[in-house]
């Protein structure tokens, strides 16, 4: 699915909006990951994001081996950015700009829908060496379940796919952290309930990016 959207005016969608429009360079560097080709989202793709088997096709992505319906319900996450890598590795961007944008809890109240989630995430967590304990359905569900689809692509498709979390720094009108450390403050929480504390891959990247003020 295609979802057109306006120009946003503030929170992490303003600033990836921006930051890809007019200086996609910063951005590229925080990342890490060299210059990157910006698919998502675009002023001339009326900042259009991605879902389900849309941000594959966006990505030109292949499943060779595990496909997205049979690990995944049919509402999957909607990406905040998609690019490309000099090399055409995927890369898939969640944007954040203050701390209550981590916090989420499984919506799905389908029954088969809620099995393949937990089956989905049972899987993840036993890759990542995480105990079974761990409820990924609530508290970190979005942080969890952009775990679980980068493992579909990297582990179960032998892909080079990187999942970058982009953290905007000072944005004050949306009293977001002021510096990299609380950012990271905040991280370690959300890694100590999902039980990934040192245990995330390296295609799984965070990204700290100060917000331009007056």
């Amino acid at each position: 699915m295609r979802k057109p959207q306006s120009r946003a005016h503030r929170g992490s969608q303003r600033w990836l909006q921006e930051f890809v429009a007019k200086d996609p360079a910063t951005l590229d560097a925080a990342i890490g990951l060299g210059p990157l080709t910006w698919v998502s989202p675009l002023a001339t793709d009326e900042y259009a994001e991605y879902r389900v088997e849309c941000f594959l096709t966006r990505l030109w992505i292949e499943q060779t081996v595990r496909s997205l319906d049979s690990f995944w319900p049919t509402r999957g996450p909607v990406w905040d950015g998609l690019a490309l890598t000099e090399s055409g590795q995927p890369v898939l961007i969640e944007a954040k700009a203050h701390a209550a944008e981590m916090a989420s809890t499984c919506a799905a109240a389908a029954p088969a829908s809620l099995r393949a989630i937990s089956a989905a995430f049972d899987e993840t967590k036993a890759a990542l060496g995480v105990d079974a304990s761990h409820d990924w359905l609530k508290g970190f569900y979005q942080y969890a379940n952009r775990l679980a689809h980068v493992y579909l692509l990297n582990e179960l498709n032998h892909m080079s796919a990187s999942l970058v979390f982009v953290y905007f720094v000072g944005d004050d009108d949306m009293r977001g952290p002021a510096s990299r450390e609380e950012w990271q403050a905040v991280i370690a929480d959300a890694h100590e309930a999902l039980g990934v504390s040192g245990r995330l891959p390296e295609y799984v990247r965070d990204a700290f990016v100060d917000v331009p003020h007056a």
